[in-house]
């Protein structure tokens, strides 16, 4: 079974009783179909059988009639048994007509019906014949690639004495890829920049003392997943597992083929491609790596305290390397709340305050000094061989001691392989860090997975600069695994290179490690390959709202593994969300015209978060209002809405 990231739907209710209506015939349109053909065959036979009765007993009239004109009747009664002689006569006569009418029909039906039939099996032996050669085109596609990379000639070429974008040793030629990895040429040049490692006792000569460089200790680093974990036993036992994921085999390419160019908000898809957690709950795992903000808040220079951000954005992406399969998009409503204070040092609230387009707002408070807040839009397309999924909004960080608040936006992801072979995703774009109050800015550039590239899978670089422009650090790691940075100590042009284009060369510190990737649970590639934190964040608590991801039905029957039950359930919700909808529509429409209407209808009151100018970014964006956790410790949730 294929499954990928960001399509569903019990969300996606408005729009999807009309969205089937130009789809092509699916397994279930097929069996409609027959048994359409099978109505008509049994409504034949009994044309037939009443086509033998009439004329049974329109023979038994006439012989009865035949048999009253041998009778001795006056005459008046005579004439009157001649005129039904007559009518009778006719009727047999109809009666024959419409009998040849009946037979020959029947005889041109049963003709035809065999036609039908073997028109529909040759359109299915077509059907089956059509897929099977384009998965054997794509395989031939795949094998020739292979047969590329493995030619003479293509060996890895000597290890340079510096590094074009990364400081990290290159490992794509000593690393075996998955035969069914799908390869794509990089788009555009893959560094803008050339780093240099020199001895660090000449770099604090060639510095002359006029900038100190990043004090990272060894237990600062983070070197293992086992070194972040907090000492002491946590005071609230949480669950390390989950059930297995059941093994339901789907077509995934016979249902995407009628997707291509559609908003994939507004397809209805069954549960089998999602996981069982919400888009509420996937951006609250962006909080894995809070203790890189933690430890930011004690930098006393924001372009250090920059460098931990940059990899707490890049940490965020860390969960999707093998996270194909979808969350649940969230009901117009839904919250999701993680009261972590005694742990995590931080309280994080979500909320769905739009369903087309489908847009959560979420608010973060941590008790370590400082809190985020984003409006976050989900805009995605399917284009036959792979998915693109674009979040779309602005994401806030500020910590409240030194005033520094950071504003970036997330990257473009893709899902490739949609066709045929192993599913992979992939992140890509430029992401801008911006200091509002110093105008520090990072810039963050995920390069593209390529073939044609010697650069190593999933590589993100990046250059922390001043107000002034002048670069500080340079980021470099992969999204996937770990981000580390070096200390520029010189920067100098190049010579311009056979294209022209002239690069910067950054004489460096060795680079010290900001950010590794935690390993993962055990047997997680039988649970979604979900982490810890995410094995925990559908747990059962008590005293969230009523309109916690957590009281979901159908999300809580997948994760229990009962599939077929969660399909209804998702169904059930479907239908009650638009029932929900179309009263908001007849309420508005009494006031103003249908299109009025229409937009008057989408549009949603959120109950913890509220809009307001955002005056950094210009835009209009849902912010925390207050108000929830003190409805929660009175365990007042009169306000929420019945959505489950």
């Amino acid at each position: 079974m294929k499954t990928f990231g960001e399509l569903d739907s019990p969300d996606n209710t408005e729009d999807d009783s009309g969205d089937d209506d130009d789809e092509t015939a699916s397994p279930a349109d097929k069996s409609e179909l027959h048994c359409a053909i099978k109505s008509l065959s049994l409504k034949l036979d009994d044309l037939s059988t009443c086509n033998d009765l009439i004329a049974k007993h329109g023979a038994a009239l006439q012989r009865s009639l035949s048999e009253l004109d041998g009778l001795k009747i006056p005459y008046e009664s005579s004439e009157k048994l001649k005129a039904a002689n007559e009518r009778a006569t006719l009727f047999r006569i109809t009666s024959n007509a419409m009998i040849n009418a009946c037979r020959d029909f029947l005889e041109l039906a049963e003709i035809h019906s065999r036609k039908w039939q073997r028109a529909l099996q040759y359109e299915q032996e077509q059907r089956v014949h059509l897929e099977e050669t384009i998965e054997q085109l794509a395989k031939q596609h795949n094998s020739l690639e292979r047969a590329f990379r493995s030619a003479p000639g293509r060996a890895a070429n000597p290890t340079k004495s510096f590094s074009e974008g990364s400081l990290l040793t290159p490992k794509g030629e000593d690393s075996e890829e998955d035969e069914d990895t799908e390869y794509f040429d990089a788009m555009e040049d893959s560094t803008s920049f050339i780093t240099v490692i020199t001895e660090a006792k000449e770099d604090r000569k060639a510095e002359g003392g006029t900038t100190g460089s990043v004090d990272w200790t060894s237990s600062d680093n983070v070197l293992d997943g086992a070194s972040l974990v907090p000492k002491g036993p946590p005071k609230v036992k949480r669950r390390v597992r989950i059930p297995d994921k059941p093994n339901y085999s789907l077509n995934l390419w016979s249902i995407m083929k009628n997707c291509i160019g559609r908003e994939l908000s507004k397809i209805p898809m069954p549960v089998n491609f999602n996981e069982p957690l919400s888009m509420l709950q996937r951006l609250t795992e962006d909080l894995e790596y809070h203790h890189l903000l933690d430890k930011a808040v004690h930098c006393t220079s924001s372009v250090e305290q920059m460098c931990l951000v940059a990899a707490f954005s890049v940490s965020s992406y860390s969960t999707t390397v093998h996270r194909i399969a979808k969350p649940f998009n969230p009901m117009l409503g839904e919250t999701f709340e993680l009261d972590r204070l005694d742990d995590m040092g931080l309280r994080s609230l979500c909320e769905q305050v739009s369903h087309h387009p489908p847009s959560a707002a979420h608010y973060v408070f941590s008790k370590r000094g400082w809190s985020l807040w984003q409006e976050i839009t989900i805009s995605s397309k399917f284009r036959g061989k792979y998915l693109s999924i674009m979040p779309l909004g602005a994401i806030h960080l500020e910590f409240q001691a030194s005033g520094n608040h950071y504003v970036w936006r997330k990257s473009t992801s893709t899902v490739h392989n949609i066709i045929v072979g192993k599913l992979w995703i992939d992140q890509t774009g430029d992401i801008e860090i911006v200091n509002h109050k110093t105008q520090d800015r990072c810039q963050l550039k995920f390069l593209p997975y390529s073939y044609f590239s010697k650069e190593v899978a999933r590589k993100v670089t990046g250059v922390v600069s001043d107000s002034q422009g002048k670069a500080h650090y340079v980021l470099s790691g992969s999204w996937d695994e770990q981000m580390e940075c070096a200390k520029i100590v010189q920067s100098s042009p190049s010579s311009p290179g056979s294209d022209g284009k002239q690069k910067t060369v950054y004489q460096t510190l060795p680079a010290k490690l900001l950010w590794k990737k935690y390993p993962l649970p055990e047997n997680a590639e039988n649970m979604y390959y979900f982490s810890e934190l995410a094995l925990t964040l559908n747990e059962h608590e008590e005293g969230v709202a009523p309109t916690d991801s957590r009281l979901r039905p159908d999300q809580r029957l997948m994760e229990k593994g009962h599939w077929d039950e969660a399909n209804t359930e998702k169904q059930r919700l479907e239908e009650k969300q638009r029932v929900s909808r179309r009263r908001r529509l007849e309420a508005c429409s009494r006031g103003c015209g249908t299109e009025e209407a229409e937009k008057e209808a989408d549009v949603y009151m959120p109950l913890w978060f509220e809009k307001r100018l955002d005056p950094l970014t210009g835009e209009t964006a849902c912010m925390y209002k207050g108000g929830y956790w003190e409805a929660k410790e009175r365990q007042d949730w009169h306000m929420c809405p019945n959505i489950f």
